[in-house]
């Protein structure tokens, strides 16, 4: 699957509009009430992230472990975070995903934090749990190791196994960049 990705542009026409999209949204969320400004919605700042690749852990086939993708976080308070974005899955469709990220105050040790990610994603057959004419749309629940060293950082996230299409647990790995 990777050299038939080599062959196609990174992200189809389709699915650039609607990444670019969602990123335009979320950065237009804080002009919403006429006078607020990124700094009221975010407090504690804006964070862009580029998704890198994947590693499935025992699989049974092939899975495309480059995987790239852009997003955007809005650190509401140290332990919440809302987050939105896109990437190109391990079975080579495209992923948009939206929900939020919780890291208990407890769970923080300096630069490193553990916390969960939760939302939806499309991309992945769902069965019965999923939304949309294919059920390729569903809820996801994740643990999460988050590290922070001033601007820069990374999301490491255990996702669980989806048993419709066959994908094992995956760790996912974003690296992000604070610039507001």
């Amino acid at each position: 699957m990777f050299a038939n990705r080599l062959a196609r542009p990174f992200l189809r026409r389709a699915d650039l509009a609607a990444c670019l999209c969602a990123i335009a949204a979320a950065g237009a969320l804080p002009m919403a009430g006429g006078r607020a400004h990124a700094g009221e919605l975010c407090p504690k700042g804006w964070w862009a992230d580029v998704m890198i690749g994947s590693h499935h852990i025992h699989p049974n086939r092939h899975f495309d472990e480059f995987n790239p993708g852009v997003g955007v976080e809005c650190s509401l308070t140290p332990e919440w975070s809302a987050t939105v974005g896109y990437f190109r899955n391990s079975l080579d469709r495209p992923s948009f995903y939206a929900g939020a990220i919780y890291a208990p105050e407890f769970a923080h040790w300096n630069w490193f934090r553990l916390g969960a990610m939760g939302g939806v994603i499309s991309g992945y057959n769902y069965g019965r749990f999923g939304l949309g004419s294919k059920e390729r749309t569903g809820p996801v629940i994740a643990p999460a190791a988050i590290t922070r060293f001033g601007r820069f950082g990374a999301n490491i996230i255990l996702i669980p196994p989806i048993h419709p299409d066959n994908l094992p647990f995956t760790i996912g790995l974003q690296a992000k960049y604070k610039f507001h």
